[in-house]
């Protein structure tokens, strides 16, 4: 079944979204950075692009399901006009014409195509996919040394793929901290380094102190 991938941004929806999953074998998972809300404003990409990546992912996966119809199990996520295709198709063929789809949609960069030619996922595997993805954006929140917003997670039969816009010491740091959760299979990185210059200028300045120049 096709899929496009809801985004959750913080972990007091995990247990939501572990609701949702027991509701429907076909709820796929990506947590990270949400479009929309207080969270935009601490999105690495600007809102413009929040909004093209939505807009990536709603035409790529109706591309697809033109393709390839409803064979296979396919998720598709957009991160910086970055595209990244998981779960599975019965063929070879359908693995190729799923890339080809969504690497024809107006502005995408480039595609990664993670499709497993298998049956598609189970109902248990889905579900443990979900609890997987909560547990290792905790994991990020309680390191403390990295902004675990600055991470979009993508969990697919246990396979961890990390999306982002981040240097190559949070990408090395983000990747240690998700292998160690207990579960994960392997982590991908399918990130976008910047350079620490680059972070420093995303990140917000803080307020300027107004009576540090004022006279007595």
């Amino acid at each position: 079944m096709l899929q496009l991938k809801a985004k959750q941004t913080t972990l007091r929806w995990a247990a939501a979204l572990i609701t949702v999953a027991s509701l429907s074998a076909c709820a796929p998972l990506v947590l990270g950075s949400a479009v929309g809300g207080a969270f935009m404003a601490t999105d690495r990409r600007t809102s413009g692009i929040q909004v093209e990546d939505q807009t990536i992912e709603i035409k790529a996966s109706n591309r697809i399901k033109d393709a390839i119809g409803d064979r296979g199990h396919i998720n598709v996520n957009a991160y910086n006009r970055w595209v990244l295709l998981t779960g599975e198709v019965p063929t070879e063929a359908d693995k190729a014409a799923a890339a080809q789809a969504a690497g024809s949609v107006e502005n995408v960069a480039t595609v990664y195509n993670e499709l497993m030619v298998s049956l598609n996922s189970s109902f248990g595997s889905r579900s443990s996919d979900v609890l997987l993805a909560s547990k290792i954006k905790a994991t990020m929140v309680d390191a403390r040394d990295v902004m675990s917003n600055a991470f979009s997670v993508v969990v697919e039969r246990g396979d961890v793929f990390l999306m982002g816009l981040v240097t190559e010491r949070e990408a090395n740091r983000g990747a240690e901290l998700a292998a160690s959760v207990k579960g994960v299979n392997r982590v991908v990185k399918v990130m976008q380094l910047i350079s620490e210059d680059e972070l420093a200028r995303k990140l917000p300045r803080p307020p300027a102190n107004s009576a540090s120049g004022s006279q007595p």
